[in-house]
């Protein structure tokens, strides 16, 4: 046995891949090596292997104090295995489409040791082997193609210093051109390559030979901080605070930035606006605002639109509005509220509404009261949302269809745009429009193209609830801009006012403590545990035998865990990991980069993919895994939708998921651990979001100085947007 800390080579088949960081491509891994008794633990940057291959290792033994002995590796060689077992492993891991586990064993029996070879070289021999066609042969003469020509950009890669665990996006994207578009310019992969970020570009650059100071380099590090700057919810930044990040970012001097964010301007990848309104003059040194050109241009036209459509005529609509309130009434036994009452006047008189307010104040009553009274019109209603979960509750509540904003719009892939626009608008009278706090600037925009001149727009949501994962703060900028007319409504309810989990969120709402009396048969409950690791236990005993046994609620389908944060003790990170140890921990999975993943899991799609038409937040449970294939089927609500091995990287478990992603949800019953750990997070919007994503049922698990943390923040992160004082300059110069 060699010894400890001296160099050593290693070479086995990888059985499986224990852990892997995405970040930073640290892994542990499990190889089965001749002469072993045990499996061999390996640990470092094991670059793009798979379960099943053969990997020669260099590097050296060491004493882990806690793990033990382990292989430390400072180079990883993928190579073909030479034995029957493990070319059967290699075939059967996934690797090439067509091959799953129980035909690497009929063709590593028909072919034996030649079985790679035949693959290769003489691929139509495979017809000899049952249960393979012509349409799977030429399934796998493509797979193995591929997977040489990706082996070649991995190398590329590998040689780099950079993960290569986004390999067969680029071959994709790229295809046999990948190596060379990359020397030529090996930036594009930030902008065009989902999941690569501008750090692992630059890596890739810099080793490339490319001057830190270089034009190119500058000009792509102003784009990536742009786009980074959206993740936070900005339409733009200020030039200075853009230029001071670059900077610090790039560490080049802020001349190559001023130089390099004028080319920017000129080719129009970017706007630069001063703050009175005019484009600033090209090359100039100073203050204002840069954007990408698509989010001004966004919320440009958003301003032009809301006001040209407020202003337009709309078909004369003989409504009296007071027998219309007394007729809703009679025929609904209703008791409307004064708000409520107000609201249906503006309904009538108004092109452009907005409706806010939070839980149990009668949003969902006032829908269907305006609803009744333009139908018995004959005026033709659209309802929307902006995510699958919202449509589904508003078609529940109203009884009448609701359509994600991108199927009513008509969404078209393969063309990248929405069919309804200026063009060809929707056949519509009234457009009412749910959770529109979550509606970002570049959706309103497609949205409002859309909407036909003498139209009436309704706009509803909850104006104190987070804003929208995506860019701009719509609803919060539309109402502060006093353009157009805004009914919130604050009465709660009799009804409502028994659910301790809408009494608490208008005390949240407010700035006050919540009531936490845990009363039996209550929907409110506080577990107090202010160490991490025993909120993390609470929060699995809750889930898997609490909840289920105390109330009836299915541990996956029904219990949705929501955490203020991705990492630590109670992130979203480690609680699914947990959770799905504890709720599905066995059956057939599928493991890429450091995702796991098996049948029956509940998983959520984290980016917009027009063309499977899933979204962003979307939740639905993984219905079969087929390895053959390279292909998982998740089930959603309405349909299912199929999933190629190199797409998975779009999906994460869901057992538990952000605040953020839940927005526009509502769960049977929600579980929210929250700690002084999550301090970062904690603000009142932020749990206000939480406690109303909740039905009948909601358990925090955390400490109450937490909680108090979260309550008194009432400043949460601003947004750099300029929407608000677009709308007032429009309202200003047209009227």
């Amino acid at each position: 046995m060699p010894k400890v800390d001296q160099e050593a080579a290693l070479e086995g088949i990888l059985e499986r891949i224990v852990y892997f960081n995405e970040e930073s491509n640290y892994t542990v891994a499990k190889l089965r090596v001749k002469g072993e008794k045990e499996l061999v633990t390996v640990v470092g940057n094991l670059l793009a292997v798979h379960p099943g291959e053969t990997l020669k290792l260099q590097g050296k033994w060491v004493n882990n104090p806690k793990f033990g002995r382990q292989f430390k590796a400072d180079s990883c060689l993928p190579v073909l295995p030479a034995t029957l077992t493990g070319i059967e492993k290699y075939l059967g891991s996934g690797l090439i489409k067509g091959i799953g586990p129980v035909m690497a064993r009929r063709l590593t029996k028909k072919f034996g040791l030649q079985t790679l070879e035949i693959i290769e070289n003489n691929p139509d021999r495979l017809n000899e082997v049952e249960g393979i066609g012509p349409v799977r042969v030429e399934w796998i003469k493509k797979a193995w193609a591929e997977q040489k020509e990706i082996k070649e950009v991995i190398l590329f890669l590998q040689s780099h210093g950079v993960s290569t665990a986004y390999a067969v996006k680029i071959y994709k994207a790229y295809g046999n051109s990948a190596i060379a578009l990359l020397r030529e310019n090996p930036y594009r992969l930030a902008m065009e390559i989902s999941g690569i970020g501008f750090k692992t570009a630059d890596r890739i650059a810099r080793n490339l030979g490319v001057p830190p100071d270089s034009p190119l380099r500058a000009q792509a590090g102003i784009l990536y901080l742009l786009w980074e700057a959206t993740e936070e919810g900005h339409v733009f930044l200020p030039r200075e605070e853009l230029v001071e990040r670059a900077a610090e970012t790039l560490q080049i001097g802020k001349s190559y930035l001023e130089d390099a964010l004028a080319v920017l301007v000129e080719e129009e990848k970017v706007v630069l606006e001063e703050e009175g309104g005019e484009e600033e003059k090209r090359g100039r040194r100073g203050s204002g605002e840069v954007y990408l050109k698509p989010l001004w241009m966004a919320e440009e036209m958003i301003a032009r639109r809301l006001h040209r459509l407020s202003c337009a005529p709309r078909f004369p609509l003989p409504i009296d509005a007071e027998k219309a309130i007394a007729w809703v009434q009679d025929t609904g036994n209703l008791a409307l509220a004064e708000k409520q009452k107000e609201a249906i006047r503006q309904a009538v008189a108004q092109k452009v509404l907005v409706i806010t307010g939070g839980p149990g104040t009668g949003k969902t009553t006032l829908v269907k009261s305006i609803l009744r009274v333009m139908e018995k019109k004959g005026q033709r209603i659209v309802l929307a949302s902006p995510t699958g979960r919202a449509a589904k509750r508003l078609s529940e509540v109203t009884g009448r269809e609701a359509k994600t904003i991108h199927r009513l719009l008509e969404y078209k892939p393969k063309e990248g745009e929405f069919a309804r626009n200026e063009e060809s608008p929707l056949a519509a009278d009234l457009v009412i429009v749910d959770e529109t706090s979550m509606v970002d600037v570049l959706l309103m925009n497609h949205l409002l193209k859309a909407i036909p001149p003498q139209a009436t727009l309704i706009l509803a949501g909850d104006v104190d609830q987070l804003p929208s994962v995506g860019p701009g703060n719509v609803l919060k900028d539309v109402i502060n801009s006093g353009t157009v007319t805004v009914i919130t409504l604050t009465e709660i309810f009799r009804q409502a006012r028994q659910s301790m989990i809408v009494v608490n969120a208008h005390r949240v709402n407010r700035g006050e403590f919540p009531l936490l009396k845990n009363e039996r048969g209550g929907d409110f409950y506080f577990i107090e545990k202010e160490d991490p690791e025993e909120a993390l236990q609470t929060v699995k005993e809750l889930c898997a035998q609490r909840i289920p046994g105390g109330f009836g609620f299915h541990p996956v389908n029904d219990i949705q865990v929501l955490s203020p944060l991705r990492k630590g003790s109670a992130g979203v990170e480690r609680l699914n990991a947990e959770l799905q140890a504890l709720l599905n921990p066995r059956g057939p999975e599928v493991a890429r980069g450091g995702r796991l993943f098996r049948l029956g899991d509940k998983v959520m799609q984290i980016k917009n993919n027009y063309e499977k038409e899933v979204f962003n937040g979307d939740i639905g449970r993984i219905a079969r895994i087929n390895p053959e294939e390279q292909e998982i089927q998740v089930q959603y609500e309405d349909r299912r939708v199929s999933y190629d091995y190199s797409d998975l990287d779009e999906l994460v478990l869901a057992y538990a998921i952000s605040v953020h992603k839940s927005q526009g949800s509502e769960y049977p019953a929600v579980v929210l651990p929250l700690l002084k750990q999550h301090f970062v997070m904690l603000q009142r919007n932020l749990l206000y979001t939480a406690i109303t994503r909740a039905k009948k049922l909601l358990v925090i698990v955390g400490d109450k100085k937490a909680l108090a943390m979260a309550v008194r923040n009432a400043r949460p992160q601003e947004r750099y947007t300029s929407l608000q004082r677009r709308l007032k300059a429009q309202m200003g110069s047209e009227k």
